[in-house]
């Protein structure tokens, strides 16, 4: 196909619209240099950037992850560390990166097209032509500070990745599923012992080698000005030809030039240690080689096939072995996109002494599966469903298609024919459904149960955790000792030199040179609300919408929200008070919750099985839910969500009142989830930042909240004490649960959020008469629960208070810090609040600089939390926090006393900043839905908030932000207002201690044991030990770890909710 462009050495290849999505896609490449560019033109307010290298290596040295960092330290035309990112945030643009095993992929996020445009040609120079400097590569990979202790930020990123589980069993499986000189066989992110060895010349020469622009593909979503974009990249490509190897030179591409895997020639199952010192429960990971990844039929038929045997708790794997047989906690699928696709089977918590015996179970289902009749009812409605859950996920994403343009980009022809095969059109789907069970059959017997596979049995281990950490102990005082105090000054100094050559100063003028883009080219989606019932007490709204409502139905009382948007779908939520919910009954609504979706109803007096009640759910849905409302900005809430196609809509409200009213409490299903949860526990409570976040949320929130009874330091405990109850008083369980749902389920409690194309539902309003008949509509609804009202005492008058938590699971440690800050966001002082917490938190900003920087943690951050009147401060995965606390202290204390100066350029970057988290929060037409509804419904702000509040956000001084750094943000890093919470490895609790009590905390040294809470229900001595019969161990869910991918059965438990 020609370029409409007839003066860019940019070519046309293809250029398509997908019958099933409003999107062009397509595809340049340049006659010059080989640059691969597609362009998918969608509309909203970001425009998303994923410039992507294909990145093979035959060792674990780490050198593409460490491109991954140094490649924002400078570029040949802009050589100062932080000056992309400090130009980026001026532009509405943020930046980030991740490595892969096959590829590395450099993000830039805009607020509309000009910042975008801006950034561009900086950002590609930094990639293509990147400073590399020794001192870079000192400062950011690896070094020896002056105290003996290795350093730098990718090295600190791997010291606390390398011997957790999923990572030990993941290398070893790459071990066993590829042979030495095949690129997937090794940790492309770096081992610990080679990132202490890797040079800057190895670096360097890996550049050389893998960062041409033939080997780069520009993966850009939004709203694009193609001319502009071509004629950027030509002058980008005449400003770099001479820094790189002539295009027309030999270039082995990676992967597809490359000797293939061969494919497994038998069958390997091996045990991993991991350290843990709770040996109950292990992990099975299962692993086989599927079809092609450029075979798109059977790549869909795999992804089909996979939702069939373990999508849902209907499906075989996850109904037998996780609800019926109870051996494992959960059953997980997930694919990586590779030559041949790599399926991989998670099973979770299972019993330690009972891993070998549940991967032959696993095996022999598969087997029977593949020989036995299939439902194929079932296996036709995955398809149907697969098809509409696509086409939704097309809708709600803010960055469509870019997966498969990278893996296409990866693997496939550059001419972009499977691509476009790909993406066009889903007839695949009408073939998929006409295939016989016989295909089905052969299919799972030569990808799975006749196959050869790898198997990991992940074992923890106490002895283990010990070993290492007393190992590294070692290692280190052996480098000190070897080092000398000569030596350590040597090191202390050669920091010092990196880090004063990397801190240069960046020039005013440079900054300058760039101005702040116009917004106009921030194209923001628009919605249309209109109200029914007691929603229109919020006030009465005069638009077409609104009148088709009323037209429908002016009598009924329920409060109804809707949210008109362009969409084939309606996403229906009830969002219902807890209020009423007895106390003592609130951690109980976990299992309820888990529960909602999965127990038998009562239909015409007939019990329906809940497997049937899944498969008519998902026939009738593309997504369901219920959790805290966390993701509508109130987790004491609950949000109970339905996703239909809009035909379906009232099929969803019947769905609610079924599922609400006449679901039936089965015993079985009950012990079975609470068997489920306990089993998690250990997992659970490997997390350093989970555990950090739960034992904050038992210290700063009242009993009455439902984020602490829903805390997995409360389900602990809880759980065990309802499976005690359900083996001897199995009634009291039904009673609490019934309980719950008379005094949950009532109409004075509910409102309804409705996000759909209200002119294409029918009867908006009128459908909900049946859900409402016979309940009691004369009470007045119950006002929404305030997050403020069920903070604890501790939270109130927060001070000096701290806990420090070892953890024999995490190599590092986390800090998170509250104290009292504005809650509401109609204070006076919000404005200068957000800019100062902007400002601070900017990428290669203050903070950033002084911590990230210099290697004292991963990353910190501030967040004000209005809705709980709090300001917290955190440090993730630092060698020290406390020297990361008090560094970002120091920072703090500088603004406010005049020793530091505030940078202008900063500060309108920080203000853009706020500018593009507006447009982040609003990319989809279901996220700006969602906010409208947050600003009016559980906000009260009026619909123009955001633009009154940049008007006030622009008109900040100064001595504003001064001011609220003084008594709003110092205070959560001075010991008399704040209190504190630390998580950390054992071998450095000592350090920890004696620093923050030196700073004027009173810490005490605690276990997470301690701060469980069973509200009363009571935990028999030896309940621990109670024989259930089913092998397995204690345990608990983490709180929203409820869905992995590949399991698209809807979320019961978790704090991420949406409407």
């Amino acid at each position: 196909m020609p370029s409409i462009f007839s003066k860019s050495s940019f070519k046309t290849l293809q250029r398509f619209v997908p019958d099933y999505a409003p999107y062009t896609v397509t595809k340049y490449e340049s006659e010059r240099t080989g640059m691969s560019v597609v362009v998918v033109d969608r509309e909203g307010p970001k425009v998303n950037g994923f410039f992507t290298l294909a990145t093979e290596i035959h060792d674990d040295s780490g050198a593409p992850h460490t491109l991954e960092h140094l490649c924002f330290m400078g570029s040949k035309s802009y050589r100062y560390k932080g000056v992309l990112d400090k130009l980026a945030t001026r532009a509405y643009s943020t930046t980030n990166a991740w490595t892969a095993t096959d590829h590395t992929a450099y993000t830039l996020e805009t607020a509309g097209w000009e910042g975008f445009a801006q950034i561009l040609p900086i950002y590609l120079e930094h990639v293509i032509v990147p400073t590399l400097t020794d001192a870079g590569c000192y400062t950011e990979v690896h070094h020896v500070d002056g105290e003996g202790h290795d350093a730098g930020v990718v090295y600190s990123e791997m010291q606390g990745v390398q011997n957790t589980q999923g990572e030990l069993m993941d290398l070893r499986a790459k071990r066993l599923l590829y042979p030495e000189n095949v690129g997937f066989r090794y940790e492309t992110g770096g081992m610990m012992e080679q990132l202490r060895v890797l040079t800057a010349d190895r670096i360097r020469e890996f550049h050389r080698d893998m960062y041409q622009p033939k080997n780069l593909c520009l993966v850009i979503v939004g709203q694009v000005d193609h001319s502009n974009l071509l004629h950027i990249l030509e002058q980008f490509e005449d400003s770099i030809l001479n820094d790189i190897p002539p295009p027309d030179s030999p270039f082995k591409r990676p992967w597809v030039d490359s000797d293939p895997a061969p494919l497994l020639q038998r069958s390997v199952v091996e045990t991993v240690d991991f350290p843990e010192e709770d040996e109950s429960s292990g992990e099975i990971a299962v692993m086989f080689f599927g079809p092609s990844c450029n075979d798109l039929l059977g790549a869909s038929a795999l992804n089909i096939l996979l939702v069939y045997l373990a999508g849902s708790s209907a499906s075989i794997l996850e109904n037998t072995l996780v609800e019926k047989e109870q051996v494992a906690s959960a059953v997980y699928y997930s694919t990586e996109i590779r030559p041949n696709i790599l399926i991989q089977f998670s099973l979770s918590s299972v019993a330690t002494d009972r891993l070998e015996e549940v991967e032959k179970r696993f095996f022999e289902l598969l087997k029977a599966t593949a020989v036995n009749p299939l439902d194929m009812t079932y296996l036709k409605d995955c398809i149907t469903r697969e098809r509409r859950i696509i086409k939704n996920s097309i809708e709600t994403s803010s960055t469509p298609f870019s997966e498969s343009i990278i893996y296409d980009f990866l693997f496939a022809g550059r001419e972009g024919s499977r691509l476009k095969a790909e993406l066009s059109d889903m007839k695949e789907f009408e073939v998929l459904a006409s295939w016989p069970e016989a295909k089905w059959q052969s299919l799972i017997n030569s990808w799975m149960a006749d196959a050869n596979h790898v198997t990991i049995l992940g074992k923890p281990s106490a002895i283990l955790s010990k070993k290492l950490k007393s190992e590294e102990k070692a290692r280190v005082e052996e480098q000190k000792k070897k080092l000398g105090p000569k030596g350590l000054k040597e090191m202390e100094k050669r920091l010092a030199d990196a880090k004063a050559e990397n801190d240069r100063e960046i020039p005013k003028g440079l900054l300058e040179h760039f101005p702040v883009p116009s917004t106009k080219s921030i194209h923001f989606i628009e919605t249309i609300t209109a109200r029914s019932g007691a929603a229109k007490q919020l006030g009465r709204l005069d638009n077409n919408i609104q009148r088709l409502v009323d037209s429908d139905n002016t009598t009924l009382p329920l409060f109804i929200h809707f949210e008109h948007v362009q969409s084939n779908f309606a996403h229906v939520s009830l969002i219902i008070s807890t209020e009423s919910v007895p106390i003592p009954l609130r951690p109980l609504l976990t299992i309820y919750l888990e529960n909602m979706f999965t127990t038998p109803i009562e239909r015409n007096g007939k019990k329906i099985e809940f497997e049937q009640v899944i498969k008519e759910l998902e026939k009738d849905t593309v997504d369901y839910g219920i959790s805290l409302g966390g993701g509508i900005g109130n987790p004491e809430v609950l949000v109970m969500r339905l996703s239909v196609e809009v035909e379906k809509y009232a099929s969803a409200i019947q769905w609610f009142k079924e599922l609400i009213w006449n679901g039936i409490f089965d015993l079985e299903r009950i012990s079975s989830t609470t068997v489920r949860l306990l089993a998690d526990i250990p997992e659970a409570k490997r997390s350093g930042s989970s555990m950090l976040n739960s034992v904050e949320e038992m210290i700063h929130s009242a009993p009455a909240s439902m984020v602490r009874a829903r805390s997995t330091l409360v389900q602990a405990l809880y759980l065990k004490g309802v499976r005690h109850r359900l083996k001897n008083d199995p009634d009291s369980i039904i009673k609490q649960l019934t309980e719950i749902r008379h005094k949950l389920f009532q109409f004075s409690n509910f409102r309804v959020a409705v996000v759909a194309n209200i002119e294409k539902v029918a009867e908006p309003v009128l459908s909900w008469e049946s859900f409402t008949a016979g309940l009691d509509t004369s009470k007045p609804l119950h006002p929404l629960e305030k997050r403020l009202s069920r903070i604890s005492e501790a939270a109130r008058n927060p001070g000096r208070l701290a806990y420090i938590v070892p953890m024999p699971t995490i190599d590092s440690s986390f800090a998170l810090s509250f104290a009292k800050g504005p809650s509401s966001l109609k204070d006076p002082w919000i404005p200068a609040l957000m800019v100062a917490l902007s400002y601070l938190d900017a990428v290669e900003g203050p903070m950033w600089v002084a911590v990230r920087g210099t290697g004292l943690a991963y990353g910190t951050s501030f967040a004000r939390h209005t809705d709980s009147g709090q300001i917290s401060y955190s440090v993730y995965r630092s060698p020290n926090a406390f020297k990361a606390f008090q560094t970002g202290r120091a920072v703090v204390e500088g603004f406010v006393k005049g020793q530091t100066k505030f940078n202008a350029l900063a500060l309108e970057g920080a203000i853009s900043s706020i500018v593009l988290s507006i447009a982040n929060s609003e990319a989809t037409i279901g996220a700006a839905a969602q906010m409208s509804f947050i600003r009016q419904v559980i906000r009260e702000l009026p619909e123009d908030w955001n633009e009154r509040m940049l008007e006030k956000v622009r008109a900040v001084e100064m001595d504003e932000i001064r001011t609220v750094m003084k008594d709003i943000v110092l205070p959560v890093l001075t010991a008399a207002t704040a209190n504190l919470v630390v998580t950390c490895a054992p071998v450095m609790e000592g350090e920890l201690l004696a620093g923050f009590r030196d700073m004027g905390f009173t810490p005490e040294v605690r276990s997470l044991a301690s701060f469980q809470d069973d509200y009363g229900m009571g935990v028999p001595e030896g309940a621990d030990n109670e024989d259930e019969d089913d092998g397995m161990e204690d345990g608990d869910e983490e709180e929203g770890d409820v869905d992995e991918e590949g399991d698209d059965e809807g979320d019961s438990g978790g704090d991420d909710s949406k409407l």
